[in-house]
């Protein structure tokens, strides 16, 4: 049986992605957004660009529907729905998101 995880990419700006892989696989870095990334970097940032991933939960026997719930718990906890913190677009923030003034 594989594991199940959900983690945490953080990027050089210092912005999170929180994601769930249900096949625990190295190489897989989930499916943000490419244009909200590419939004926050030069083209110069782009030449040398170091990201991390860190697993904050595993499973070997919850059900797919659990990993779903509980990267939403993740996404809610570390707020990588707001756009100021994250790139996470769903679930939608509580409230809604805060408009710049």
């Amino acid at each position: 049986m594989s594991m199940k995880v959900i983690y945490k990419i953080t990027y050089p700006n210092g912005k999170i992605y929180i994601g769930s892989d249900l096949t625990d696989s190295i190489n897989y870095f989930g499916s943000a957004s490419n244009e909200l990334i590419e939004q926050d970097f030069t083209r110069e940032e782009r030449r040398d660009f170091t990201i991390r991933k860190e697993i904050l939960w595993e499973s070997e026997t919850a059900s797919d529907k659990e990993v779903r719930r509980k990267e939403k718990e993740y996404i809610r906890e570390y707020q990588s729905n707001d756009p100021e913190i994250g790139y996470n677009q769903r679930p939608k923030p509580r409230g809604g998101v805060k408009k710049a003034a």
